[in-house]
């Protein structure tokens, strides 16, 4: 019986990491490619949606820019004097040099004899349509851009050139009255959709296509559809589907296939075009990127990945035939070093000073790994310990939030019950029950406006509408909000206004918001007999970099700012819970905070009204002294 003898080191290494890295290389290399394919798809669709946005907001912002070029040319002198055809023309030559590219033809017909006073295009013949306006009171205000009609002519026969076919003709109509309120004279612009080209292969512009809302293609890449209805196309199914999704307000991308089997990419959006007046018309943006296009850039990605799992396999046989004898024996050192670290508690240094450099930087790498490792554990402890607090804030939440909502549930059913079941004496003990009853509904809406406050405002769902607010009379209200509870602990407010203070513009809703919740905070937290202090002024920018607050970006010093200021008298807030204000849900333990209900939302809701307004909150406190928190806001003045 013979003995086979092992296979040397080498033979093995060769042909075990063949039979395992070529599999695996090829494996990796389509994943990635699918995951790199996959990603570039994805962006792709992302950009042409944004894409489309952009020329939805172009083709809307060219027409509003045209309506209003005409409004200003129908109320020139020469037009609404009647002025010759020899100076109507060349004011339609002047009209024309200040019109957009997208311009293409300018006319003025009269309206009695619907003849053509001057055009820059010929004899075109345009139809009147003056029934579509009426007559004006003499020495009247003038037209207004919605009063310019919108209309779309229809596309002119396929030619051999027919790049002038892809996009559809509009024609803009605007009335020109005499001084006497008379329809004179009717002011045509023939002009087309602004079209963005796709740019290069890599671009993610895409071609432009425009589809109305009762399925009329407008513009589209291929000239031979314009004028034709989604109905008409072998994919009008799936356009119709995308017209009604953009009319419901969607935003997205999606894939077309055109009858050779060709693979497009469109993002969509919808714009809502005004034809006159009040009348309104949606058009469907699209922006169309041929599936070659997106996929430019992998061709490279695929060589280049073709090339790695080459130079692997290369690498991997040469490093087997030429280095397999010296890699034994250091190998072995190391992989001893590796167990002694599974099996041992205390980490020592990995062996070094081998004879082949790279084993050294394996030991070194080796070295680095144990430390990073502890160093992992460590940040995973942290993080497990940052969880278990996380939970335990979400059910103090949850708790605290179940507490304040139940509370004044209960006294409103228990109100309502009193005075249903006839429990009442007299007709003014019933009012004093649904009084009681009302006072909890009320405090119980502000707690479900603040929790909803706070999730409009982190989903980015908050809009401030400025509008001019005079800063005492919002001082006032909302010292006259607090002034019932400051009189029930004979609390003291007094009321500090710069009297050089401007009118200045400010969502007043959140204003009164934020503003209130720093007065009932330091009504709520001042002990009887105590006074609170409303404070407004200027401050720059220099004064509120020193502050402390919990928004630490840089201030420009020369910034000025208003500056609302609320001071108390309470117990102050201890240095060691400070950093505890601003955030959701929390309350700083103390004997008037234990007893005071609230869900420790004011605060936190403040401090992001007041970064919506372009400002912060800054605070100041002292145990035994009481607290002073300022909001300041950017000052934009109002004339």
């Amino acid at each position: 019986m013979g003995f086979s003898h092992p296979a040397s080191f080498r033979r093995i290494l060769l042909s075990r990491i063949l039979l395992l890295t070529i599999p695996v290389l090829l494996l990796g290399e389509y994943v990635v490619y699918r995951k790199v394919r996959s990603g570039v798809l994805e962006t792709t669709r992302y950009h042409l949606a944004q894409s489309a946005a952009r020329k939805a907001e172009a083709i809307h912002t060219n027409l509003n820019l045209l309506r209003a070029n005409l409004v200003a040319s129908s109320q020139a002198y020469s037009l609404v004097a009647g002025q010759p055809p020899q100076i109507a023309q060349t004011f339609a030559r002047q009209v024309e040099w200040w019109l957009p590219n997208t311009a293409q033809c300018l006319q003025i017909t009269d309206v009695a004899t619907g003849g053509t006073v001057a055009s820059n295009c010929g004899n075109l013949a345009i139809a009147p349509q003056a029934d579509r306006f009426r007559p004006r009171s003499p020495n009247g205000t003038g037209i207004t851009p919605a009063d310019v009609l919108l209309s779309v002519v229809p596309p002119p026969p396929l030619t051999g050139d027919s790049s002038d076919r892809r996009s559809a003709t509009l024609m803009l109509t605007a009335p020109v009255y005499s001084a006497a309120g008379e329809l004179t004279h009717l002011l045509h612009l023939h002009t087309t959709i602004p079209l963005q080209e796709a740019g290069d292969r890599s671009s993610f512009q895409g071609y432009t296509a425009v589809i109305r809302q009762d399925g009329l293609i407008l513009a589209h890449v291929k000239p031979q559809v314009v004028g034709q209805t989604i109905a008409q196309q072998p994919n009008g199914p799936i356009l119709t589907a995308v017209v009604e999704s953009a009319i419901a307000g969607r935003q997205d991308a999606l894939h077309l296939f055109e009858e050779n089997q060709s693979e497009w990419i469109a993002g969509y959006t919808a714009v809502s075009i005004a034809l006159q007046g009040a009348e309104t018309q949606t058009w469907v943006v699209l922006s169309l990127a041929p599936m070659s296009n997106a996929l430019y850039d992998l061709q490279a990605i695929r060589t280049a990945l073709v090339v790695l799992t080459m130079g692997l396999v290369g690498a991997s046989v040469l490093v087997t035939v030429f280095v397999a004898r010296e890699l034994a024996t250091p190998l072995e050192t190391l992989g001893n070093y590796a167990r002694d670290i599974c099996d041992r508690l205390v980490i020592q240094p990995a062996p070094s000073n081998f004879k082949v450099k790279e084993l050294n930087q394996l030991a070194e790498a080796l070295n680095k790994m144990v430390v990073s490792l502890e160093e992992q554990a460590n940040e995973l402890e942290t993080a497990w310990q940052q969880a278990v607090a996380a939970s335990q804030l979400k059910s103090n939440f949850l708790a605290t939030t179940s507490h304040e909502l139940r509370t004044p549930l209960n006294a409103i059913i228990g109100c309502v019950r009193l005075v249903k079941d006839g429990c009442c004496d007299d007709w003014d003990e019933a009012m004093e029950f649904l009084q009681q009853a009302d006072d909890a509904a009320l405090h119980l809406l502000k707690i479900i406006n603040d929790l909803l406050d706070m999730a409009k405002i982190e989903a980015g769902r908050v809009e401030i509408n400025p509008q001019p607010v005079s800063v005492l009379e919002l001082c006032q209200q909302c010292m006259a909000m607090v002034q019932p509870s400051a009189d029930s602990k004979h609390i003291a407010l007094t009321l500090t206004v710069d009297p050089t203070l401007p009118t200045i513009a400010l969502d007043e809703l959140r204003a009164h918001q934020m503003l209130i919740n720093l007065l009932a905070n330091a009504v709520k937290f001042t002990p009887q007999q105590g006074k609170v202090e409303l404070k407004a002024w200027q401050g720059r920018g220099a004064q509120l970099a020193q502050e402390q607050r919990p928004d630490q970006s840089p201030i420009n010093p020369t910034t000025v700012y208003l500056c609302l200021e609320v001071t108390d008298s309470g117990l102050g807030i201890p240095l060691e819970r400070q950093h505890l204000l601003f955030r959701p849900f929390q309350q700083i333990e103390s004997p008037l905070v234990q007893a005071a209900e609230g869900t420790g939302l004011g605060l936190a809701l403040t401090k992001l009204l007041a970064e919506l307004h372009g400002g912060t909150v800054s605070f100041e406190s002292q145990v035994g002294q009481g607290s002073t928190f300022r909001i300041w806001i950017p000052l934009a003045t109002t004339e």
